[in-house]
């Protein structure tokens, strides 16, 4: 996985939980009949805190993952140099499984085991099942916090700007948003692009009327 990639998943991840999570907050104060400013003072509270959590969240869970791996990768360099003969045997049966036989089986193990790097990054791969590419934790993090924040923006812009029947618009342009990122998925992935699009769609318009509707209950029983 390249790190285009990686911050690819953070960006995504980033911008469909700030526009779900601030459309949700959105319908559901205007759903309880407060105002706009108070619409607008939620939003903006979300908008810096949750990211900057999802951000913070990102950041720790990276950095214990890349931890992690940098264990794993020192155990396997002291086996590889203390127990070269054993490591080898389990290479080989590694490959044996993947069907190599013969000499093409031993002349894969002679190459692989000239560099103790490309050795250690496949016992990391095949006996760990992990990366063994290094994570970006802080990178990671800007790449989510921005995500969100811009496109948790998107729902306020109709109560900034003071727009007739904000809450509409804003339900219109964050359903932009959902689209836009739900096509870009379907690009990374074998899915297609309509289908991602109207995947984030669905799940973004679910937590708004989720949110909309348990508001207006409570709303109706004055609480």
């Amino acid at each position: 996985m390249t790190g285009r990639t990686v911050h690819l998943r953070d960006a995504v991840y980033g911008g469909i939980d700030g526009a779900v999570t601030t459309l949700a907050i959105i319908a559901g104060v205007a759903g309880a009949g407060l105002s706009q400013g108070v619409v607008v003072a939620l939003g903006i509270a979300n908008v810096l805190a949750d990211g900057f959590s999802m951000a913070a969240g990102n950041f720790v869970a990276l950095r214990a993952e890349r931890d992690n791996v940098r264990r794993l990768r020192t155990m396997e360099q002291r086996h590889v140099r203390d127990y070269p003969e054993g490591e080898r045997l389990e290479l080989r049966l590694i490959l044996r499984a993947k069907g190599l036989t013969g000499e093409m089986l031993e002349e894969t193990v002679a190459a692989i085991c000239r560099s103790d790097r490309l050795w250690v990054d496949l016992m990391l791969l095949e006996e760990h099942g992990i990366s063994p590419l290094d994570s970006r934790p802080l990178a990671a993090a800007l790449v989510t916090f921005v995500a969100f924040v811009a496109c948790g923006s998107v729902p306020l812009l109709p109560f900034l700007f003071g727009v007739a029947r904000p809450l509409i618009t804003s339900i219109v342009l964050t359903g932009i948003v959902f689209v836009v990122i739900g096509g870009l998925r379907g690009r990374f992935s074998l899915t297609s692009s309509w289908r991602t699009a109207l995947e984030t769609l669905v799940i973004g318009a679910t937590a708004g009327a989720v949110a909309w509707g348990a508001s207006a209950v409570f709303r109706d029983l004055n609480v």
